[in-house]
């Protein structure tokens, strides 16, 4: 609980980009929203005051959220084109009091394919994966909810995150194909700690109503990010297959990344954010993940 004039931070779904964002925080205190008790324990041990919440089902908040601020980071259900968890909030938040302000993590994938053009803020939204309509139904059910208790909402359009603990290090180990990097779509990242650094800014100096595309702004291949990873880390690169023969060897998640293509515009998050990138690129990023993968 928070004294007047120190109001809460919470970062509600505070997994593991929600513990480096109250890491950087530090010494602020930070409050976390998680799903299980074991989870809440984890973050007792951490330094961060834990509210255990099941955002499946309707909820009260163990606590007040009148003037605070608040970074939603939870992810959607798995399954279905709306995002009720963020509902189960929002409707605890009016219970509980409506916060100042709210940066809200979302995804790229609303955008949908776009033939490998480049993509900035002002791009129609367009989702085809059921995974991209979730997001975008968080996002209008954020602006209504926001615009009728005034909270000033800044929304971020993040790209495929990387780093220490978010490498595909195990399917590279088991030799999972990937295909040719001549038929492989555009895709873009964005490392962890660059994330956390955004989230911040987004936070102190977000405008309010604004969108902010969130990457590293160095669009790629997805076969070369794949043998990029693989070469860092010693393991051979993945085996090569035809498109045609997708269905059967790829899941049907990749499968559903491989159908989308775009490059994302960072323009806007970089000037408006004033954000430097501490890994502008895949080698650095990379390299940064070897380093903290030894030390850990």
């Amino acid at each position: 609980m928070t004294g007047q004039g120190n109001p809460l931070w919470l970062i509600a779904g505070c997994g593991q980009v929600g513990v480096r964002l109250a890491n950087a925080l530090a010494p602020r205190p930070v409050t976390g929203l998680v799903r299980s008790a074991e989870s809440g324990e984890r973050l007792r041990r951490l330094g961060i005051t834990p509210w255990v919440c099941d955002l499946d089902r309707p909820l009260a908040l163990p606590g007040k959220t009148a003037d605070s601020r608040i970074w939603y980071l939870a992810p959607p259900p798995p399954r279905g084109r709306t995002d009720p968890r963020l509902a189960h909030f929002l409707q605890a938040l009016e219970a509980s009091g409506p916060p100042q302000r709210l940066v809200y993590l979302g995804t790229t994938g609303v955008y949908g394919d776009c033939a490998g053009a480049w993509v900035d803020e002002h791009r129609p939204l367009a989702p085809v994966a059921d995974r991209a309509r979730r997001r975008a139904d968080a996002e209008a059910r954020l602006q209504r909810w926001c615009a009728r208790w005034r909270v000033e909402l800044i929304r971020l359009r993040v790209a495929g995150i990387y780093g220490p603990g978010k490498l595909p290090l195990e399917r590279l180990r088991a030799r999972r194909p990937m295909i040719a990097r001549h038929r492989a779509p555009w895709t873009n990242r964005i490392h962890l700690d660059d994330l956390v650094q955004v989230l911040q800014a987004a936070m102190a100096r977000g405008r309010p109503g604004e969108v902010y595309n969130v990457s590293d702004g160095r669009p790629g291949n997805m076969a070369d990010y794949f043998n990029a990873v693989a070469d860092a880390f010693g393991l051979p690169r993945p085996p090569v297959i035809d498109p045609d023969q997708a269905e059967a060897a790829l899941s049907p998640g990749l499968r559903s990344y491989l159908s989308e293509s775009r490059r994302i515009d960072n323009r806007k998050m970089l000037r408006e954010l004033g954000v430097t990138l501490r890994h502008p690129d895949l080698e650095s990023g990379l390299a940064a993940c070897r380093r903290a993968m030894v030390v850990s």
